[in-house]
């Protein structure tokens, strides 16, 4: 009798709102969390955080988006994500799903777009049509950036993640070229009309849709 091999059943991420933590506390939780999932009785983790202002810049040789660092108005890290130059700070969402992609299809593409459809669904729900732009990775309200996503992973386990613009001033866009695009302006869900929420009910509001995102994405759904 021939036997089919099953996929093993899925056990949603736990989705932890931790508040607001700097960077660099951020950054050793999303590593030590990597190293833990080595051992595959280890659950998955979704860290749902606001960080005090920072810039951060990924693996590229291509620094012209940070223009003159040395006058950034605010730390500035380098880290192991893909992407340019972007700014963090109060009245932003960041996410930070920390996965083994093996179980996701092992496709950072896929995982990308899994991302930035949880984060439009999500938008969608409050009133707001966002959208994906041609070639262009993050979250669009018409031609003005919401979201923006940028991954990393070591040994298939993902770091990083997204963050998209909820409330409050966006100065710190101003001083660099987000994610290397020139004239780019960058939005929130505040700018947008979306009714009122701070950064921890955004948390709350956004969860749902990212443990839906993924599921569809373990059971191989592609999303364009």
């Amino acid at each position: 009798m021939d036997l089919q091999l099953k996929a093993a059943p899925w056990s949603p991420p736990s989705v932890q709102w931790l508040g607001r933590i700097s960077y660099q506390d951020a950054l050793a939780l999303q590593e030590s969390t990597a190293r833990s999932l080595l051992d595959p009785l280890t659950p998955e983790s979704i860290f749902l955080l606001e960080h005090d202002s920072v810039f951060t810049i990924g693996r590229t040789q291509d620094r012209s988006s940070l223009g003159d660092p040395q006058s950034l108005p605010a730390p500035l890290i380098e880290i192991g994500r893909g992407g340019k130059a972007t700014w963090h700070g109060p009245g932003q969402l960041v996410g930070y799903p920390i996965l083994r992609l093996a179980s996701y299809g092992q496709d950072l593409h896929r995982y990308l777009r899994c991302l930035e459809q949880a984060l439009i669904d999500g938008t969608r729900a409050l009133g707001i049509p966002a959208t994906r732009r041609d070639n262009l990775t993050g979250v669009w309200v018409e031609n003005r950036k919401l979201a923006s996503i940028g991954v990393g992973a070591r040994q298939w386990i993902s770091m990083h993640g997204f963050a998209i613009n909820i409330a409050g001033p966006l100065d710190g866009f101003s001083a660099i070229t987000p994610c290397g695009i020139d004239g780019v302006t960058i939005t929130s869900l505040e700018r947008e009309g979306a009714p009122d929420l701070n950064v921890a009910a955004a948390a709350t509001h956004f969860s749902p849709y990212l443990l839906h995102a993924l599921s569809d994405l373990h059971a191989g759904a592609s999303f364009s």
